[in-house]
């Protein structure tokens, strides 16, 4: 059981809008109820893979409303703060994993997290699966660990799209139940990006998101709820 109240959670995360998307209702939550201080890392710079080749200059004016909508989205959810690095994206695959690693431990050192949140280890795109990576590397359980929470979630348009037989399925066993606000404060933090909302049924799309927080409500006997996969929990 893990204890939320007053806890310091770190969300990492590849791409702006995957800080909303699997978890958002929930860290609205925890910060409205629970007294949580969080913050959220943005890895990656979340659009240039929409060329043929990786142009930032191209995408200077997309990329600096990208940083807009990501103050707006940290707003509607009450994160204390965003930290955004500039991977390239949809090319983790071709950066080391120690260079990832060595962000969040260094995001760790700085924030001192009790508990991280990230993406599920199994997602199609590579660079939520390079994030689990580098997350569960960099806190490896010795001795003077402080994080000793590690939970991940599902991002829609990248979870259910992975193939049936894909080794690693996202099952869910960690829930929490939110509120209605909290399930709209998550989607008004996703409508605030311009480029990556999108109009149902698309699984961006509030009305998607909205059934998919009913979907587990429903599973789980309550009206909403968002759903992980508690990796590792440790008890001292």
């Amino acid at each position: 059981m893990i204890n939320f109240n007053e806890k310091r959670i770190l969300v990492v995360v590849a791409h702006p809008d995957d800080e909303l998307l699997g978890l958002g209702a929930t860290m609205h939550k925890l910060i409205r109820k629970h007294s949580c201080v969080v913050r959220a890392i943005i890895l990656g710079e979340g659009i240039t893979s929409r060329s043929e080749s990786r142009d930032v200059e191209k995408w200077e004016g997309e990329l600096k409303q990208h940083r807009a909508n990501i103050e707006e989205a940290r707003k509607a959810i009450g994160y204390e703060s965003v930290g955004v690095y500039q991977f390239a994206d949809n090319r983790f695959d071709g950066v080391e994993l120690l260079d990832l690693v060595k962000v969040i431990e260094k995001e760790k050192s700085e924030f001192k997290p009790d508990i991280i949140f990230t993406h599920h280890g199994g997602d199609t795109n590579v660079d939520h699966r390079r994030t689990f990576e580098a997350c569960i590397t960099a806190i490896r359980p010795m001795e003077h660990e402080e994080t000793l929470h590690l939970l991940t979630f599902e991002t829609p348009s990248s979870t259910e799209w992975q193939a049936f037989n894909y080794p690693n399925p996202f099952l869910p066993n960690f829930f929490v139940a939110v509120e209605e606000l909290d399930v709209d404060a998550k989607i008004k933090g996703m409508e605030s990006y311009e480029f990556e909302k999108r109009a149902y049924p698309h699984p961006r799309s509030p009305e998607a998101l909205k059934i998919q927080a009913q979907r587990w409500g429903v599973a789980t006997g309550c009206s909403f709820a968002e759903a992980f996969m508690l990796i590792r929990t440790i008890v001292r």
